[in-house]
């Protein structure tokens, strides 16, 4: 009997790139998107265009979900440091999930209105954080957010209190719909399109300077005063989702998922998974093609043999650590990441945020001071981990020079004050990277870097500018894009969080961390 003949080769997709080489094809080889990065804002478009029925291949050239907004276990940050291994005193690595971009998520935010419309909050539980504070004449003090709240905080005196209430319920009755809404005074100012400004309101209102900081940096969570010259109507509407986002749970404003940030890119990853997306992660990317045009038509990365390999595309999304060439320097964030053993507020909660208005501080931008701790699932039994970041242009804090951490030191200097001891700390600084064009052109639309604020509103407007750029319309936070995400699961094969996959492999034995409590997010 004659020998079985061996099995035939597959046969090798080749792909044609615009300067006539061939290349074999990278996966599937023909996409309508590439998305590059697994950054959240990255993970949200690859969702929402696998769910619009585009053919998206999402690439990140680390191993892991999230990119820039990760959150990466002990042995990680260390290694992320180069500071070697971490003192057995701290705790299990595995109980800790550090964020590399740490934000609260305003519970009436932008944020929560995308994860309901695409039923991504599913996928997650979320704790309300316990406490939001404001730095005033070197004292830190509860944030007030009701007219009650507003009559009996420490912040302003006798009669400022009796403004400030009068401010507070102008701002919870104020409907742009409504014109009987819109007077001050008696006169009509506020209507949409007004030229009121914000410090022309203020005056209306007869705040002083130090309600006004705290107004507009910690209710309507401007970094700076440059709002103070811009439309009231802004400030108003930034103060309405404060007192909105307040009042949906008390105690603060804000929300924060179990087990750190790094839970919402892979939560969208897996919304894009159900629609058909594929994930390549720790893949290189060697270059972007271009046509003669100079627009984008593919990537070159490798393939299982290693070997370089190409996937076509209509257009590319992507995060600007990818994009160099196309970006610019704006400003640059400097953060110090801190493990303590003890809580930072007068109120001694388990997570809380703090912010130093620029004009407490004596400088151009705020200081955001974030902490969260075991409650969230994200540290060891009894730690708490603490962020300061900030904006600056200190040339000097450049990530390259050996003297940043003393410089980055300096310009944390009064957000670090509120530590007390610190058990470990880590200094970090980065550009804030904004794309040169809008993409129309090269095909390319490109995120902004994160920024230093302690909150998701303006990682938000960066998604919705992005989708804007795509599509050429305005993304519709109203409508529901997925209605049922677990029917869809059973019909194209369920995708599993990192999370769930741990379980499984018995990674997640004996963790401590207790009970879990969650935050339904509602559409409310």
């Amino acid at each position: 009997m004659a020998d079985d003949a061996p099995p035939a080769e597959p046969e090798v997709k080749m792909m044609d790139l615009p300067d006539g080489t061939k290349l074999p094809a990278l996966a599937d080889g023909e996409y309508d998107a590439i998305v590059l990065g697994t950054g959240l804002k990255e993970c949200i478009i690859s969702g929402i265009l696998s769910v619009d029925g585009k053919k998206v291949l999402h690439m990140d050239r680390n191993d892991f979900y999230g990119g820039e907004s990760a959150s990466v276990n002990l042995n990680q940050l260390f290694a992320k440091f180069g500071a070697g291994t971490p003192k057995p005193e701290l705790g299990n690595s595995r109980d800790f999930n550090i964020d590399l971009a740490p934000k609260f998520i305003m519970a009436g935010g932008k944020l929560v209105k995308m994860l309901i419309m695409t039923n991504v909050n599913k996928y997650l539980e979320f704790k309300q954080v316990d406490g939001s504070y404001v730095l005033k004449d070197s004292k830190i003090n509860k944030v007030p957010a009701t007219d009650m709240e507003a009559a009996s905080t420490p912040l302003v005196g006798f009669f400022e209190k009796r403004r400030l209430a009068k401010f507070i319920k102008f701002v919870d009755a104020y409907d742009a719909a409504n014109p009987s809404t819109q007077e001050v005074g008696g006169a009509l100012c506020m209507q949409p399109g007004s030229r009121l400004t914000s410090r022309e309101l203020f005056t209306k209102f007869g705040l002083e300077k130090g309600t006004i900081d705290f107004v507009g940096h910690a209710l309507a969570l401007y970094d700076s005063d440059e709002y103070l010259d811009k439309a009231a109507t802004e400030l108003v509407d930034r103060c309405k989702l404060y007192g909105e986002s307040f009042a949906r749970y008390g105690k603060s404003p804000y929300l924060y998922p179990l087990y750190g940030l790094g839970e919402l890119p892979q939560a969208f990853a897996r919304l894009a998974a159900v629609y058909g997306g594929t994930y390549m992660l720790h893949k290189p990317i060697s270059r972007v093609v271009y046509d003669a045009g100079g627009a984008a038509v593919g990537i070159v990365s490798v393939g299982e043999d290693k070997q370089p390999a190409f996937a076509s595309c209509k257009f590319i999304v992507g995060d600007p650590t990818y994009f160099p060439e196309k970006v610019t320097k704006t400003v640059k964030v400097v953060r110090c990441i801190a493990i303590l053993s003890h809580p930072i507020t007068p109120g001694n909660e388990p997570s809380a945020q703090i912010i130093l208005p620029q004009n407490q501080i004596n400088r151009n931008n705020d200081i955001y001071v974030f902490c969260v701790s075991s409650s969230h699932n994200v540290a060891a039994e009894g730690k708490y981990i603490a962020f300061v970041s900030t904006i600056t242009t200190n040339p000097l804090c450049e990530a390259s020079n050996p003297e940043m951490r003393k410089e980055a030191e300096k310009e944390l200097s009064p957000g670090l004050k509120l530590l007390g001891k610190v058990d470990c700390f880590f200094f970090e600084s980065y550009d804030v990277m904004v794309p040169q064009s809008q993409g129309e052109e090269d095909k390319c639309y490109i995120s902004k870097s994160y920024d230093a604020t302690s909150h998701f509103e303006q990682t938000s407007d960066d998604v919705m500018d992005l989708y804007r750029r795509i599509y050429g319309t305005p993304l519709d936070l109203s409508k529901t894009m997925v209605s049922d995400l677990s029917q869809d699961e059973e019909g194209r094969g369920r995708a599993r969080s990192t999370r769930e996959e741990q379980e499984e492999e018995g990674e997640e034995e004996e963790d401590g961390k207790g009970e879990r409590r969650d935050a339904r997010l509602t559409s409310r």
